[in-house]
């Protein structure tokens, strides 16, 4: 039998053209391209094919990237650079943990330190009498971390995807993620309580959650992308009021709360202890080979 990651695939993908990305490359250059002088001998330059979520939350992380990245939703994400489609992409924690074919880019990640907003269980009957979950398709990790805080609690419901988000307002317990998850929140659901799964976790274990990193293909990376992707992070955070401003998902305030303290976006000691317990109770609860991540500079 399939996991439950490997059922909740999806098959949207958002592209920019190859000319925007050389255009692009160009642009970011200090040299101006003249005319191509064809060697037989040497192998075609090729641009790193980058990967991230179409979410608010990774929007600092991509800064100045927007002619370069694929937007895409996490599982096809994930599947996209499982299929050497990407050499770099912003996916899924446990896609890292259940493959062992990556490197981490250290220092940078989606995480949160609590309340996270756009990753909750929302519930209309006690956790300790459900027994079935509906599950945003698009989540890897967050039906993960479900998992093992319901297995903490003694608790083993049975998982199923989600078909559509008009389902939602249908089922006694559904887990969603991201900007779906914000909007749910932001409607009026007095049915419903939600179980933020960020403050659930520091909660349990009072550790940091990541929930996303840089995973790089082995072997398809070098210092010029890593540095590439840590300038993106640098630049985002050095403008974040900026693109506070500038984005058009919900409203200001709440963007200004979300993006400036609600997400964070280090991996530094403390999220490496909170991932490794995330790790020790993945194997606790689940039967899945875990791998520790390799972690590069």
């Amino acid at each position: 039998m399939k996991r439950l990651d490997e059922q909740l695939r999806e098959s949207s993908i958002s592209r920019h053209s190859e000319k925007a990305k050389q255009a692009h490359f160009w642009r970011k250059s200090k040299i101006k391209p003249g005319p191509a002088i064809p060697n037989l001998n040497e192998t075609p330059l090729r641009l790193p094919r980058i990967g991230s979520v179409p979410y608010l939350n990774a929007a600092p992380l991509t800064y100045g990237l927007e002619d370069e990245v694929m937007l895409i939703p996490p599982a096809k994400l994930a599947d996209m650079l499982r299929a050497d489609q990407l050499d770099a992409a912003l996916v899924s924690i446990t896609e890292v943990l259940f493959h062992d074919d990556y490197d981490v880019l250290d220092g940078i990640a989606i995480a949160s330190h609590g309340e996270v907003k756009s990753v909750f269980l929302a519930h209309r009957i006690p956790l300790d009498q459900i027994t079935e979950v509906h599950c945003d398709p698009a989540s890897l990790t967050s039906v993960n971390l479900l998992r093992v805080l319901l297995a903490e609690r003694d608790r083993h419901p049975t998982f199923i995807p989600l078909d559509n988000y008009e389902d939602a307002y249908e089922r006694d317990a559904v887990l969603l993620i991201g900007d779906s998850a914000i909007t749910f929140l932001r409607a009026a659901h007095p049915q419903y309580t939600l179980w933020d799964l960020g403050k659930a976790w520091h909660a349990l274990t009072s550790l940091p959650f990541v929930y996303a990193v840089w995973a790089l293909r082995r072997g398809r990376h070098d210092e010029i992308l890593r540095q590439h992707l840590r300038d993106a992070k640098t630049g985002g955070l050095t403008h974040l009021s900026e693109i506070i401003d500038l984005r058009r998902e919900f409203d200001a305030p709440f963007r200004r709360a979300y993006l400036g303290g609600h997400i964070r976006y280090d991996l530094g000691d403390a999220e490496k202890q909170g991932l490794a317990k995330f790790i020790e109770l993945l194997r606790k609860h689940g039967a899945e080979v875990i791998f520790d991540p390799s972690y590069v500079v």
